[in-house]
């Protein structure tokens, strides 16, 4: 029988010096009886999965609002992109991969509606009140916002899990420490991977969606060295392959070059740094898990290509726009009068700011939530429910 011991000391015999070991966790907030089948990195997973906040990524942003077409990534969808391929960076390099899956399932779990255009407009809208940023609202989500227990709010995830949520960094992102989770270091090696899995899922499947939609052409990606030669391999071995197939194989093929190169060159970081702990990882002052220098350069026109012509596509920047005034609209008019709020939001007004309550009841919406409440509130021949 595999109890949760037994697993213990399985990480401990299989997985590299440097992996961050269940056993050897901060804990949690709010003291619990261990489980006897699942470590408590397993349990995190587990209660992320399980929880409101994330099964509501479902109908929010990626990049293409929800109701424009179910066959675009939604959050939810990219954020299991994110987790496969963490996972199967960590297994490669001898990291945990319950800590590294229970990260990527929650790095946007505080992501609200409408992609970043909704965290751009609830920035503004709370400046003068705390700011907002997604990473801190993801901290908030899980350590107070959901409810599930009688005993403490929120999820009382582990330690490493909750500062992997709160360091999570990409260039759309910009991490705020908190004293309590060590500002001043590193993160564990297992949520560098995240960070640097989820710019690998935003490169490729929004290069995918923005095919896809129309918005980009394939012939255009000639010029980038990345598509190029993965195009001209995928030529030599299937010439005749349909449009749809020769899509998916390159971009298949793009994210393994990307995966490939960050094992090679993280193994290659980790020995010059002569890592014999998770806590030497912590320490470096760097970032170990990384891009080698050549694949950095080749990136950057990509990633150039995708800001100019996707991301600041008329249609997309139309509907971005559009969002923000949904969002402040919608923020305003809750605090012009909080009893429209639910009975939940109202009870947290004993304790909170208004605005930070009508905040986080915004930012938990969906797409589509979102726009049926504004519907609701600003059309005079709309029932409220």
């Amino acid at each position: 029988m595999f109890t949760r011991e037994k697993i213990e000391e399985i990480e401990v015999s299989t997985l590299a010096p440097y992996a961050m070991k269940s056993r050897d966790s901060r804990g949690r907030v709010h003291n619990e009886p261990e489980h006897p089948y699942r470590t408590c990195y397993q349990r995190d997973r587990d209660r992320i999965i399980h929880s409101t906040a994330f099964r509501r990524l479902e109908y929010k942003t990626q990049v293409f609002v929800n109701h424009e077409g179910d066959y675009y990534r939604t959050r939810l969808t990219h954020t299991l992109e994110v987790a496969q391929i963490a996972v199967s960076i960590a297994r490669a390099i001898g990291l945990n991969p319950d800590l590294t899956e229970a990260i990527a399932l929650a790095h946007d779990i505080g992501h609200p509606p409408f992609g970043h255009s909704g965290e751009q407009e609830l920035h503004e809208l709370m400046k003068d009140h705390g700011g907002f940023d997604h990473n801190i609202q993801g901290l908030r989500v899980v350590d107070v916002l959901e409810e599930r227990y009688p005993a403490f709010p929120g999820l009382n995830l582990s330690w490493e899990v909750r500062e992997g949520i709160n360091k999570h960094s990409t260039p759309y992102d910009d991490p705020k420490g908190l004293v309590e989770l060590d500002p001043g270091k590193s993160p564990t090696l297992e949520a560098q991977i995240v960070n640097l899995a989820d710019e690998i899922a935003y490169d490729n499947h929004d290069l995918d969606d923005g095919l896809a939609s129309g918005l980009i052409k394939e012939e255009d990606l000639r010029s980038l060295p990345l598509w190029r030669r993965a195009h001209e391999a995928l030529e030599k071995t299937s010439p005749v392959a349909k449009d749809q197939i020769r899509r998916y194989q390159i971009i298949r093929s793009l994210i393994n070059t990307e995966v490939t190169d960050l094992i090679s060159e993280s193994e290659a970081r980790i020995k010059h740094f002569g890592l014999r702990s998770s806590e030497d990882a912590r320490g470096t002052g760097e970032r170990t898990i990384t891009f080698s220098g050549r694949l950095l350069e080749e990136r950057k026109p990509l990633k150039k290509f995708l800001y100019d012509n996707l991301y600041m596509n008329h249609k997309v920047v139309k509907m971005a726009d559009k969002s923000r005034r949904f969002l402040r609209q919608l923020f305003d008019a809750y605090i012009s009068n909080t009893e429209q709020l639910p009975p939940t939001s109202r009870k947290r007004l004993e304790c909170d700011e208004p605005q930070r309550v009508v905040c986080d009841y915004v930012a938990g919406m969906t797409d589509r939530y979102a726009l049926d409440e504004y519907i609701k509130l600003f059309n005079p021949y709309e029932r409220s429910q």
